[in-house]
């Protein structure tokens, strides 16, 4: 039950042309900046030298509301490259829209002090065919990231989570649930609820054998997890509910992440369009339930 992740202010602000559509063909207004990039760190961050702040080092610029797996190695040579299942794939496409864009972007946000550790949080857009076209919505779409909020940058949030739902409907990379391979239980039928008012996540098994998900993992958009402790079934037609914030009693009904600060963003029916989402992981990454909410 969070308003979304908090923005840090006083991050020094590059140059700005002016102002744009935060997104191609949209109605509300960002500031924008333009860039050469540098290179492409993983599937939702890269370095731009960003034209007009008054310097050649380049800066390393998150991706506003797209969440990719994360890599353990990073290369320029793609082969040495490890990391998390989809990871690899993610980082390739956001390479090649930067190639097919001649390595130039166009960078625009709400609030140009947004940042996320220290990295400048920007809407990254590429000009392909003489038509910018939005990296991290590429992304979202194709299945290769999750939709992920910001407070202050809500202008992509409707967009972002109409392209999540509808990869997920398709069952596109991450949505395919054996993408990184076959297994464990395949067959079983799982599913995700939130309770964003409660800050509690519920698995349910809805087949008619039991599962076993120790080692398995449940998240929301951000990078944090809980890990199921091995040994940990879900009966036929039983729930597990994890407990985010707290302590207690671990059962075989309720388990306890202990987190101290709420995670699920409430969902909002205005032009903000906040929202969250909860998914649960195969120890291979495959994504293999989830729930990403309000519906659209």
């Amino acid at each position: 039950m969070t308003a979304a992740l908090a923005l840090v202010a006083g991050f020094p602000v590059a140059a700005s042309a002016g102002t744009t559509s935060c997104l191609p063909g949209g109605t509300t207004r960002c500031r924008v900046w333009t860039g050469t990039v540098v290179r492409v760190t993983d599937g939702d961050t890269l370095y731009v030298d960003v034209a007009g702040d008054g310097t050649a080092t380049p800066r390393s610029i998150r991706l506003i509301d797209a969440q990719a797996m994360e890599l353990s190695v990073h290369s320029a040579v793609r082969a040495k490259r490890r990391g998390d299942c989809h990871a690899l794939a993610a980082t390739a496409r956001l390479e090649q829209l930067i190639r097919a864009g001649g390595g130039i972007v166009r960078l625009t946000a709400q609030d140009p002090e947004a940042q996320s550790l220290g990295r400048p949080l920007r809407a990254v857009q590429v000009r392909i065919g003489g038509v910018w076209r939005d990296a991290g919505l590429d992304l979202v779409r194709r299945g290769l990231a999750l939709w992920q909020p910001w407070a202050g940058e809500w202008a992509w949030n409707a967009t972002y989570r109409t392209a999540s739902q509808q990869a997920a409907a398709e069952g596109l990379n991450l949505f395919d649930t054996d993408a990184c391979g076959p297994g464990p239980d395949q067959p079983a039928q799982l599913s995700v609820d939130v309770d964003w008012q409660q800050e509690l996540l519920h698995v349910t098994n809805g087949s008619p054998t039991a599962v076993a998900v120790g080692g398995w993992w449940v998240r929301d958009s951000g990078l944090r997890r809980f890990t199921f402790p091995a040994r940990t079934v879900i009966p036929p037609g039983g729930t597990i509910t994890v407990h985010v914030l707290g302590t207690g009693r671990t059962t075989a009904t309720d388990m306890f992440w202990g987190l101290s600060a709420p995670i699920f963003d409430n969902p909002t029916g205005d032009e903000q369009a906040h929202g969250d989402g909860g998914y649960l992981f195969d120890p291979q990454g495959d994504l293999r339930a989830w729930m990403i909410y309000p519906s659209s």
